[in-house]
C-alpha cells in the first residue's frame, strides 16, 4: 500500500507543477521577441503560410482568438492520434481542433523508463523546446524525463523525446511535415499569445473504469492508477483540474 500510494505521488508531481506554473507571460516585448526569432526560419514561414489560413479558419469556428489562444495537447496511445485541445484562455472547456494521425508508433503500452527502449513516455508533460531547424522538418520538445520520472532514479532514463514531422520514430511523435507544421504554428501562436506553459498528457489507453478492469493484474497497473484521476476530470469537464479539484477526485 505505502509503495502505491508513493508512485501515485510521484506522477503528480509533474502535474502539480503544470498547474502552479502562471499561465501566461506579460504580452509585450518577450512574445513580440519569441515570434520574430520563430520566423527568422524559412520552415516557420513556409508553415505560416502553408497552415495559417486553415489554422484562422479552426479558431474562428470555435469562438477562439489567437491572441488569447490556449493549447493542450493529448495523446492516447491506442488511438494513434495527438489531439490538439483549444481555448480562449482560463475560459471554460477546451475544443478540439483536430486529432493528428500519428504516421508510426515505436514500443508498447507502459512507460519510457530506460534509453533505447524505443517507448513513448506516459505521464503529464509539458513542451519544453521549439525547434525550427529540426532534421525532422519541425519539432516541439516534451519535458522528458520529467520529476516524476527523474524520482524512479532509473540510471539513464534516456530523453529527447519529440513531437515532429516525418514518418520515423523511435520513441517520438511523428505526424508528418504537414502535421507539424500546423501543430508547430498553432504552438507559436499560443506562446506568442504569452502561454508559458504548453501541457501535453499522454495516456495508454482510453482510461475508463472498463479498460482499467481489462488490464487487471498488470505490471503497471498502480502507475496508470495514478494517471486515472486526470483523464477522468478531463474527459467529464473538458478542462485541467487544479490541485485542489485533483485532490477531490481520489476522495
Amino acid at each position: 500500500m505505502l509503495r502505491r500510494l508513493f508512485c501515485l505521488l510521484l506522477l503528480l508531481l509533474p502535474a502539480l507543477h503544470v498547474l502552479a506554473q502562471p499561465r501566461s507571460l506579460p504580452v509585450g516585448s518577450d512574445a513580440t521577441s519569441f515570434l520574430n526569432e520563430q520566423l527568422r526560419f524559412r520552415r516557420v514561414r513556409a508553415a505560416q503560410a502553408t497552415a495559417g489560413d486553415k489554422i484562422a479558419g479552426q479558431l474562428r469556428r470555435h469562438h477562439i482568438a489567437s491572441q488569447h489562444l490556449e493549447l493542450f495537447l493529448r495523446l492516447i496511445k491506442t488511438n494513434r492520434a495527438l489531439e490538439v485541445w483549444a481555448r480562449n484562455a482560463g475560459e471554460g472547456p477546451f475544443s478540439l481542433l483536430q486529432a493528428y494521425p500519428l504516421a508510426t508508433f515505436s514500443g508498447s503500452l507502459g512507460p519510457k523508463r530506460h534509453a533505447g527502449d524505443e517507448q513513448v513516455p506516459e505521464g503529464f508533460y509539458e513542451i519544453d523546446r521549439f525547434n525550427p531547424a529540426s532534421c525532422c522538418h519541425l519539432s516541439l520538445g516534451l519535458n522528458y524525463p520529467n520529476a516524476a520520472d527523474r524520482a524512479l532514479g532509473e540510471p539513464e532514463p534516456g530523453g529527447d523525446i519529440f513531437i515532429h514531422g516525418g514518418t520515423l520514430t523511435a520513441g517520438c511523435l511523428p505526424i508528418t511535415d504537414a502535421g507539424i507544421e500546423e501543430v508547430y504554428w498553432l504552438a507559436v501562436l499560443a506562446r506568442t499569445a504569452g502561454q508559458l506553459v504548453i501541457p501535453v498528457h499522454i495516456f495508454p489507453f482510453p482510461m475508463t473504469q472498463e479498460e482499467m478492469a481489462i488490464r487487471q493484474g498488470s505490471p503497471n497497473e498502480a502507475f496508470w492508477q495514478g494517471l486515472f484521476p486526470q483523464y477522468e476530470y478531463f474527459t467529464l469537464h473538458q478542462q485541467l483540474p487544479t490541485p485542489a479539484q485533483l485532490a477531490r477526485t481520489r476522495q
